[in-house]
């Protein structure tokens, strides 16, 4: 049985320092209600799922420890870092990598997700250690059939906030995961993601400790949904937001939620109910992109037009980097042009995938996103590919 005192408890235990990071035990508390209610397990998948909390909260634990004993991590100043969003399955990924393709940048490294410490400038031998260990668990890592296709993913390559994030079960991914429609209600509603992003922060502050610093570019689709709650931490933050035809997005994120929950479910996944649980959540991105947009920070978001970026990606750079304030150097435009040649669309496979599968009517979805649509210019998704030449 899941139980988030025995789970903080064991992780105090291991760590050796107590958790005081006073809302995450209620959002573990909480997140554990709702997967009793809402997602049946098996015994192994149950053990599964503890396990993960645990690491979690040693993950998290092991920041703590750290910043205890060398205060000045806290000081780690985190400069104008770059948090790259949009609706999930709008091609967040894509652009992630090709920021990753400039010298400038600070990415999170896919080991340092879940090995953030120790922090790598204070101990530089523990980087190839933790890159090798995390290669080799990637070896024997279930994925379902198309993962490929469906997600631009490379074992050593950048990596997205859903991690860091989820230390202080804070990420609404964990609705992709699992199903805890809930849960991720109750994130927006009443949780405090202030708390998750100043621990979100201190992960960064680890990192970054020792070591050259460079602006960070963060991505994670949901940021979108606490953009307020950013500023508060990140003052200097910068903001670049992706727009694809959210009829799309939805059905990609159903295609991924639904393979994702049955590969932890005790039973068969409902893929209506998939779809279902899905309009509600991308129509909550939605009406957060909306009310950020009509408040007095929306100047403080570049706006990237997806089939824009996927049709000329070194232009589009051009353009994002003038919005963020920095310049484009020939070497950065020359590494991302050669970066977009050597990955063209569906080069890793085509990703299949229709609403139709999931219950949805075409019609009331389109009604439903019809003003995000019409005030951020977002073609079809059949529109936008044949404007670009990528139509198949």
């Amino acid at each position: 049985m899941l139980d988030a005192a025995q789970i903080i408890a064991e992780a105090e235990e291991r760590v050796g320092v107590a958790d005081t990071d006073v809302g995450v035990r209620g959002n573990l508390e909480r997140l554990i209600a709702e997967l009793g209610r809402d997602f049946p397990m098996s015994d192994e998948g149950e053990a599964y799922v503890r396990n993960m909390l645990l690491v979690d909260t040693v993950n998290r634990l092991e920041g703590l420890r750290w910043l205890r004993d060398f205060p000045e991590i806290a000081e780690e100043p985190i400069e104008a870092p770059v948090f790259l969003m949009g609706l999930p399955r709008s091609g967040t990924t894509y652009f992630q990598y090709l920021f990753d393709r400039d010298r400038r940048f600070r990415l999170i490294r896919t080991w340092e997700s879940i090995m953030p410490a120790p922090p790598p400038g204070h101990d530089p031998a523990s980087v190839m250690r933790r890159r090798e260990a995390w290669i080799e668990m990637q070896k024997g890592r279930a994925h379902f059939d198309g993962f490929e296709a469906l997600h631009l993913y490379d074992e050593d390559g950048s990596d997205e906030c859903h991690a860091f994030l989820e230390q202080s079960f804070g990420s609404v991914g964990l609705n992709n995961l699992y199903r805890v429609p809930g849960y991720f209600d109750y994130l927006l509603d009443e949780a405090n993601l202030g708390e998750t992003y100043r621990i979100h922060k201190r992960q960064l502050q680890l990192l970054q400790w020792k070591s050259e610093r460079k602006p960070w570019a963060l991505k994670y689709p949901n940021h979108v949904l606490a953009m307020d709650e950013i500023l508060k931490v990140h003052p200097t933050a910068k903001m670049v937001m992706t727009h694809r035809d959210p009829v799309q997005t939805l059905a990609s994120i159903c295609k991924m939620t639904f393979n994702l929950r049955g590969m932890r479910s005790a039973g068969p996944v409902d893929k209506a109910e998939v779809g279902r649980d899905m309009l509600h959540f991308i129509t909550r991105h939605v009406d957060r992109i909306m009310a950020f947009d009509s408040g007095p920070n929306a100047d403080r978001v570049v706006h990237v037009d997806y089939y824009a970026l996927v049709a000329d990606p070194v232009a589009e750079m051009y353009r994002i980097h003038a919005g963020i304030g920095v310049d484009t150097p020939d070497d950065v435009a020359e590494t991302v042009r050669a970066w977009h040649a050597a990955n063209p669309k569906n080069a890793r496979g085509a990703n299949a995938y229709t609403w139709q599968e999931y219950g949805l009517d075409e019609g009331k979805v389109l009604e439903r996103f019809g003003d995000y649509m019409r005030r951020f210019a977002i073609p079809r998704e059949n529109e936008g590919l044949a404007r670009i030449g990528a139509l198949a």
